[in-house]
């Protein structure tokens, strides 16, 4: 019994330092982080034909002709399209096609894909990247992967070994420390109809504030109120959110404002594949931002990277001169206006885990290896089928600078209809300045702003 018990022991410190050995970076990667990658873990070299240029410090500061306040320059305007990608020609650029990319092809002859020129944009500031360093070596997976501990700041895995930390990374990315946005969301008939629901949100980032330590952040990551403003039948509504680090530990925290009852009430269906609010069921809870929430439901494979044509540099997608009318179109958005080039991006497979549910039964994630920004999914459901493509429109809101996106579409390849979310090209521009406390953020100032 003795022998057995001290087998088992010295198994058991054996598989505790492999696992410590395997999900912690070692000081060579940390190293490897300031030589070949650059501060958030992309590769700063660019591809062997040169068609992918090396990172050379993105978009770091507004360039000129940039008003503070106003919609956003579009540093890349110059561009010529290099191809276009059509129905007819697909075959020929497959190997650098998603699956959803593919398909949407193949049952819209009206889509297509304007190739431009790739332009590495991405960037963020010192102080984001000084807190990526630090999390190599301290950051680590908690329950099963469904939270995360020792990270602050920065993404905490810049050179990720599972599907599950690039999850992580685009979950905790930067995107500012408080940021106001007023956009709409737009579910078009097949013929083109729709009625844009307003939304005003605001978001305190609260693990990327500066000065904030891991024991300060107390488990958290952000603060998420959204109210609609219009049409007038849903106006009034108000969601509020509080997202923490680890998922199990600690669910999501959510409330609704009714405007009809003027009461506040638990809003635990806010998750997972829910509806999205006001979204006619094209989208769920889980899809705003591309992807949020835990990641409990999925076990996540990490594929490798690929390089792909992705929706990047959308700045078309915000210019003032367009109406919504000329970006919302039947079927799809209007293809002349989005911009699409070629990225390395992390590949991760997710699967629904036995016993669990989900009206998605596989993902397939496009991740931005300079950025940790989501650009593309295809949504399987449960007869295997490819269901729904969801595209990340990035751009570099130079202001900051993070990567964000100038809209996100949803595709139903089954309904033949579509949604997008976030364009702001005729109403206010993203404002990352807004003063909040985490009080503004409470059910009882929920409570008091749906009362006026």
């Amino acid at each position: 019994m003795r022998s057995t018990a001290r087998f088992l022991a010295t198994l058991s410190l054996v598989s505790v330092a492999l696992l410590a050995a395997f999900s912690a970076p070692s000081a060579q990667e940390g190293a490897r982080l300031d030589a070949s990658l650059m501060p958030l873990g992309g590769e700063k070299a660019g591809n062997a034909a040169g068609t992918i240029p090396a990172w050379d410090g993105g978009i770091a500061k507004p360039p000129a002709g940039y008003t503070p306040g106003r919609h956003y320059v579009d540093p890349f305007a110059g561009d010529k399209a290099l191809f276009t990608i059509t129905q007819q020609n697909a075959e020929k650029y497959t190997g650098q096609l998603a699956e959803g990319h593919k398909a949407i092809l193949k049952t819209y002859g009206t889509f297509k894909m304007n190739v431009y020129p790739t332009h590495r944009s991405a960037a963020a500031p010192q102080r984001i990247y000084d807190a990526t360093a630090r999390n190599i070596g301290r950051a680590k997976l908690v329950n099963n992967g469904n939270g995360v501990e020792g990270a602050v700041g920065g993404p905490p895995f810049p050179t990720p070994k599972t599907g599950v930390e690039v999850i992580w990374n685009h979950l905790l990315r930067y995107r500012g420390d408080t940021a106001g946005r007023w956009v709409i969301q737009a579910t078009p008939t097949r013929g083109g109809q729709y009625t844009p629901v307003q939304f005003d949100e605001e978001t305190q980032f609260l693990y990327s504030l500066p000065g904030m330590t891991a024991e300060k952040l107390n488990n958290r990551i952000l603060y998420f109120k959204q109210t609609v403003t219009a049409p007038a039948r849903l106006a009034g509504g108000i969601l509020l959110v509080h997202e923490f680090l680890d998922q199990v530990k600690k669910p999501r925290d959510a409330w609704l404002y009714n405007p009809g009852q003027r009461r506040v009430r638990r809003a635990p269906q806010v998750a997972y594949d829910n509806p999205g609010t006001a979204a006619d069921n094209m989208r769920t809870s889980d899809q705003l931002d591309m992807f949020n929430g835990a990641p409990d439901k999925y076990d996540w494979k990490l594929v490798g990277k690929r390089e792909i044509y992705v929706p990047y540099n959308a700045y078309r997608l915000q210019d003032p001169k367009l109406k919504y009318k000329d970006i919302v179109a039947p079927l799809h958005i209007n293809p002349d206006h989005a911009r699409y080039e070629l990225h390395r991006v992390w590949v991760v497979d997710a699967t629904l885990r036995p016993g669990e549910r989900h009206i998605y039964k596989r993902r397939v994630f496009y991740v931005d290896e300079d950025s940790w920004q989501i650009l593309l999914i295809d949504q399987y459901d449960n007869r295997d089928q490819l269901w729904r493509v969801s595209e990340g429109h990035a751009m570099n809101f130079y202001n900051v600078p993070t990567t964000w996106t100038a809209a996100e579409t949803h595709t139903d390849l089954q309904a033949g209809r579509y949604l997008v979310m976030g364009l702001f090209n005729e109403g206010r521009v993203h404002d990352f300045n807004i003063k909040r406390t985490e009080a503004d953020f409470t059910p009882d100032a929920l409570r008091q702003e749906g009362v006026r």
